[in-house]
């Protein structure tokens, strides 16, 4: 009678397991049918201007979409490298992704694609092909319209680049939380204004920034090691991003140090009190990368504008402070 028992529940295991697994199998690529945003890209030379400024800068798309490390090394300080796309970011467990061809090429760039599925990209995190991707890696949902113009306008107006990027390689795991995390679903709730807070520094603008623009949320927010949900007070810190190990090879870096979000609230405990006035907060920013392995990106970010500084200086300086003692930044795992 026992030995029936523990069959049967092994059969009901195996059972939920084999539904569980051809689920997973035909929904982690599921395409979704988002409508296309109606702006349209621009061949306005002020436009593009300022497309460039931010995806220098700010947006740091530079920072990313470059063929190998070496150009994502020398991205730091040159604006020459082409956004073509192709490097690789491992994902632990869940696989690898590369980082798409973002010049005009028509048949490996965004050249193949209209303004309507470039847009759509950004704002719902809806790829040309129908299915979504991680959206905070691009947290552009409610960057204003006229920046997300500029943008796209810019990237139009970049030389073509033919270079084929490999596609997203999951492994089952990764499947599993495509499937089931909220993170990597379409956004549809997106409230993006029409025109951007104006270049000054507001608390306004540094909102903004941190939140659409710079992503400074979402790396300095505790997040779920494997879904990215958070898991901590926005911009108290904790977060622990793992190694990119041909990264830190290619620096000749330990590839077993993994480097941990400091918290930038106006704790005085926190990264940010380290920093007495506003003209040491922009002086770090014109440094530029000290540790040559921080995922921030300091490159970009040492090309804002002074205004744009002191913008998210004020903003983080008018959140509520939170004590949170991450630990030492850099560290090796036990």
């Amino acid at each position: 009678m026992f030995k029936k028992i523990i069959l049967g529940l092994f059969t009901v295991l195996l059972l939920i397991v084999v539904i569980f697994s051809i689920y997973v199998s035909s929904s982690w690529d599921k395409k979704y049918d988002i409508p296309y945003p109606t702006l349209k890209s621009s061949t306005d030379s002020a436009i593009i201007a300022h497309g460039k400024y931010l995806v220098t800068g700010p947006a740091h798309c530079i920072s990313c979409h470059v063929k190998d490390y070496n150009a994502m090394i020398r991205a730091d300080t040159s604006l020459m490298e082409p956004l073509q796309g192709g490097v690789l970011f491992p994902m632990g467990p869940m696989g690898s992704l590369s980082p798409a061809n973002l010049t005009p090429d028509p048949t490996t760039g965004i050249g193949r694609y209209d303004d309507g599925e470039v847009f759509r990209m950004m704002r719902h995190a809806v790829k040309p092909d129908g299915t979504a991707t991680l959206s905070i890696m691009m947290p552009f949902w409610n960057m204003a319209d006229d920046d997300l113009i500029a943008v796209v306008s810019y990237l139009r107006s970049l030389d073509p680049v033919e270079n084929e990027t490999p596609g997203p390689n999951y492994t089952f795991m990764g499947k599993i939380i495509r499937t089931m995390a909220p993170l990597f679903k379409p956004v549809t709730n997106s409230t993006p204004p029409a025109i951007a807070p104006a270049m000054q520094p507001t608390i306004e603008r540094g909102k903004y920034l941190a939140h659409y623009v710079a992503n400074c949320v979402t790396c300095h927010t505790n997040r779920d090691q494997m879904t990215f949900t958070a898991i901590g007070p926005e911009f108290a810190g904790g977060f622990e991003m793992e190694p990119m190990e041909p990264l830190h090879v290619k620096l000749g870096v330990d590839p077993d140090l993994w480097t941990r979000a400091p918290n930038i609230t106006p704790h005085p405990n926190s990264a940010l009190s380290k920093f007495k006035t506003l003209d040491e907060w922009i002086e770090r920013f014109r440094t530029g990368r000290i540790i040559e392995f921080s995922p921030m990106d300091w490159g970009p970010f040492s090309r804002m504008t002074d205004a744009d500084l002191e913008a998210i200086w004020l903003y983080l300086h008018s959140l509520d402070p939170v004590e949170n003692e991450i630990g030492p930044v850099i560290f090796k795992k036990e």
